[in-house]
């Protein structure tokens, strides 16, 4: 009995061996599948409420997309571009969105030849095919892409497009303005030039790439070196400056296509600016902000306005001076007539 009794200890301790054994294995799998899962778990309302995202047409009474193009080299949008080579935790925003691309974290689109964005997923863009199309070294182990920091190419992206959304939502009776896409810009240089080709490399969906922008923060001014805003921030507030460069239109023209000079896509440039202004100025029949130009326009005017009315005041002056003068004369003339001695008048006589 006491035999039987041992057999079936040593059946139970192995089986339970076994059974110990064999579920770190099923502990991992189960963990990597809820890991595999929850990446494409749809936001929160609280993450939603965070990261607002555009009404869709049909919610909105008037909506305008404007495109605006972003240069690195000005103050204004220096934030985007230093520190071009990482220093610790801080990095420049193409660094940061091309590492997050390259790892797959973050979906980017294709730039179409008409330069419209579409999110779509057949437009997807693979990673290695983006690598290969510019020329970037990179090296591939057990499918895990490994490009150097320095053969990121940060030093050549000098400028972005973006796409701004200007919307009246009647729901809440507010007017907003907020960036809808992202467009990095590869500036290269010619071989036997110094001409420089600007290439656009891929639209990225900013409602997609918004939660990661607020992980990685960006000095605000050359006078506060310490980081405190966030990327989502910087464009939440509108911290760049930016020339647009085309609007959606029936005809799908940007304003170099359509404008006849430089001077002319300046002007457009001024008047779709102020056509905002003025929209958001007339809705509650506020004024909105004049430009500078509107400003000196206005004050020209006004002092215009002020000379003409000083210049019909003195022609009236000297309308009336001449008049008393003449009055003076006449005066003094009749006078000098009727004091002297009467005129005798000599009848001559026919002989």
């Amino acid at each position: 009995m006491k035999y039987i009794s041992k057999i079936l200890l040593i059946i139970c301790v192995s089986l339970m061996g076994q059974h110990v054994a064999a579920q770190p294995p099923k502990r991992k799998k189960e963990a990597d599948a809820k890991q595999a899962t929850t990446v494409n778990v749809p936001m929160s309302e609280r993450a939603k409420a965070q990261y607002p995202v555009m009404a869709t047409p049909t919610e909105v009474v008037w909506k305008r997309d404007v495109y605006r193009t972003l240069d690195l080299t000005k103050e204004k949008n220096a934030s985007l571009y230093y520190p071009v080579e990482p220093q610790g935790d801080n990095m420049n925003l193409f660094t940061y969105l091309f590492k997050l691309v390259v790892n797959n974290d973050i979906p980017a689109y294709s730039y179409n030849f008409d330069g419209n964005e579409s999110f779509a997923p057949e437009n997807k863009v693979n990673p290695k095919d983006l690598l290969d199309d510019f020329g970037i070294y990179y090296e591939e182990k057990n499918g895990v892409i490994d490009v150097a920091q320095s053969d990121i190419p940060s030093a050549q992206v000098l400028s972005y497009f973006i796409k701004e959304s200007y919307y009246f939502d009647q729901r809440t009776a507010t007017y907003n303005q907020r960036v809808t896409a992202i467009c990095p810009v590869y500036h290269k240089p010619g071989e036997f030039t110094a001409e420089i080709t600007k290439y656009p490399m891929f639209w990225l969906n900013f409602d997609e790439i918004a939660p990661v922008l607020t992980r990685q923060k960006v000095m605000s001014s050359s006078y506060n070196n310490v980081s405190s805003m966030t990327l989502s921030d910087y464009f939440m507030k509108h911290n760049y400056e930016g020339d647009i460069y085309k609007t959606v239109n029936l005809r799908n023209l940007s304003l170099n296509q359509y404008c006849k000079s430089d001077s002319a896509v300046k002007k457009e440039q001024k008047n779709i600016e102020k056509q905002l202004a003025d929209f958001r100025g007339n809705l509650w029949k506020v004024p909105a902000e004049a430009p500078a130009d509107s400003v000196k326009a206005a004050s020209d005017s006004v002092k215009d306005a002020k000379s003409e009315a000083v210049k019909e005041e003195q022609k009236e002056e000297k309308k009336v001076q001449r008049t008393t003068k003449k009055k003076t004369e006449a005066k003094a003339s009749s006078k000098s007539s009727g004091g002297g001695a009467p005129r005798v008048s000599v009848r001559r006589t026919r002989r």
